[in-house]
């Protein structure tokens, strides 16, 4: 399954192909001491976590420099198969759960991962600020948004504002993201790919201006 990636990033270089393909044994390893991913959803890993992760990629591509916080990430998802596609941007990646962030530390060790922080705790504990904060299915939008849109910078580097970038379901994102505006941008994932698993997943991205003053 591997090869799923580069059908849809046919541009990938030798090194980065070279990471991708180590994620399957290193995870599969890790989940045996640690479960990160559902036992039954190891075998596609490729599928539903790394190319699920590169979705994002369809929607923006970070320019050298960027910095993106990834809260909530687990076992890496979607800030590790982000940080190897963006080796020019730097990556933050904080869970709660102590054992998950020991595993996104040994990946990104084990694969040569130089733009990855990986750190134990909350969101709202970090001082620095980012360009762009991402998520997969942490919490709902509104609940989401008010934790993190503190850690956004205001200065823009990107042809796309500085911002929320999540990954959820389909179903009532509309009706969360209408809470912030008009402005919201949702991107069925089926427009990228082809896997019948993306029918009902979508990347929303929410722009830091259009975050108001209703977030709890």
């Amino acid at each position: 399954m591997v090869n799923i990636i580069p059908k849809y990033f046919p541009h990938l270089s030798p090194a980065q192909q070279q990471q991708l393909a180590a994620l399957g044994p290193l995870y599969t390893e890790w989940n045996e001491k640690i479960n990160v991913i559902s036992r039954k959803d190891i075998e596609n890993l490729y599928e539903r976590h790394i190319l699920h992760s590169l979705a994002i990629a369809k929607v923006i591509n970070f320019t050298p420099g960027t910095q993106v916080l990834d809260v909530g990430t687990g076992g890496g998802f979607p800030g590790i198969p982000l940080a190897i596609l963006f080796p020019e941007t730097d990556f933050v990646l904080v869970d709660s759960v102590g054992k998950k962030i020991k595993v996104v530390q040994a990946v990104a060790e084990a694969i040569g991962l130089k733009n990855v922080k990986a750190i134990h705790g909350r969101a709202e504990e970090l001082r620095q600020k980012f360009d762009f904060v991402t998520g997969r299915a942490v919490t709902d939008l509104i609940k989401f948004a008010g934790w993190v849109r503190p850690k956004i910078k205001k200065q823009q580097q990107n042809g796309l504002p500085n911002g929320i970038i999540y990954l959820k379901g389909l179903e009532h994102t509309h009706e969360e993201a209408k809470h912030f505006g008009p402005a919201y941008q949702i991107y069925p994932i089926k427009d990228f790919f082809d896997e019948e698993y993306f029918d009902t997943k979508a990347v929303v991205y929410l722009e830091l201006s259009n975050l108001g003053c209703r977030l709890i």
